[in-house]
């Protein structure tokens, strides 16, 4: 409600200080005509959701959790990363490579993933196990292969997350579905008893988690606010990138990854229809499978 509140209160005059600034919205010219009305929006309005959503974890949740600090750290790191390619597009009309920004995540979510399974006490037991959603009690053990696959999760959620948010409300809109669903997981991963009724992996500690997630849930209510049709603000790679970076870190904090297919569908999906596009494109030597894809 925190996140919420402060979002809507805020949200006003932070697009009059990026249109003062002239922080604006770039359309690309191979979609449709329609979409050239949004050329000069504000963009970089993920900042709103970091500091909201910051500001009401810092004020509610229990700081003494390793957890929280984690996500807190995941969604800055991930930000950064996005805002210096936003402030690069801004200057020179073209961001960060593609190279420097996967080694980026890359390293971003090895950390993540060393400290978790090395660093974090708590999970000796089932750290490197796998829970797959709809068999209860079958958790495959992958070994140092599950370092790898935190930081496939952890980037793929961040990059697909980026990837959709092109249109009014098109990636808020699943992030609020996905950060719903999540606050329910990690609350019941979280306490042995709802956990071993629901036979699903108890994760100690993990349950506080439930009050970042809900304020990333009212930062984004607040925010879509201004971004639904039609949309006086978009969030940018700052926000995009810093939001999928949070959602599959809490994913794979609480073991519950593959559930993102699910509940991320849109983003698997925008994800895919790049892979296929650029696939089809490479192989038929210039010939496009859709007419634009994101």
């Amino acid at each position: 409600i925190t996140a919420l509140g402060l979002s809507l209160i805020l949200g006003g005059l932070m697009i009059r200080v990026l249109q003062k600034f002239q922080i604006q919205e770039k359309i690309r010219s191979d979609g449709p005509q329609h979409h050239s009305s949004k050329s000069g929006t504000p963009t970089m309005g993920g900042l709103l959701i970091l500091a909201t959503f910051g500001c009401s974890t810092l004020l509610w949740a229990d700081l003494g959790n390793h957890y929280i600090w984690l996500v807190l750290l995941s969604a800055l790191g991930f930000g950064a990363i996005g805002l210096r390619d936003d402030i690069l597009k801004l200057k020179k009309g073209q961001g960060i490579s593609a190279k420097e920004k996967i080694v980026l995540q890359v390293l971003l979510s090895l950390a993540i993933g060393i400290y978790l399974l090395y660093f974090d006490p708590t999970r000796a037991e089932y750290a490197t196990r796998l829970s797959v959603p709809f068999f209860k009690g079958f958790h495959p053990d992958l070994g140092v292969g599950y370092l790898l696959f935190i930081v496939f999760i952890i980037v793929g959620t961040s990059n697909a997350v980026n990837l959709t948010d092109w249109l009014d409300g098109l990636a808020i809109g699943p992030i609020i579905i996905a950060t719903l669903t999540y606050t329910g997981i990690v609350y019941i991963c979280g306490h042995f008893n709802f956990a071993e009724y629901l036979r699903i992996q108890h994760i100690k500690d993990a349950g506080e988690i439930a009050v970042a997630s809900s304020a990333v849930m009212g930062a984004s209510l607040g925010f879509l606010w201004f971004n639904s049709y039609p949309a006086q603000i978009f969030m940018g790679d700052v926000g995009s990138l810093s939001l999928g970076g949070l959602l599959g870190t809490i994913a794979v904090i609480v073991k519950h990854e593959l559930l993102l297919i699910l509940v991320g569908g849109v983003f698997v999906i925008e994800a895919l229809s790049v892979i296929i596009q650029v696939g089809y494109f490479k192989y038929t030597g210039g010939k496009r499978f859709f007419r634009m894809a994101p």
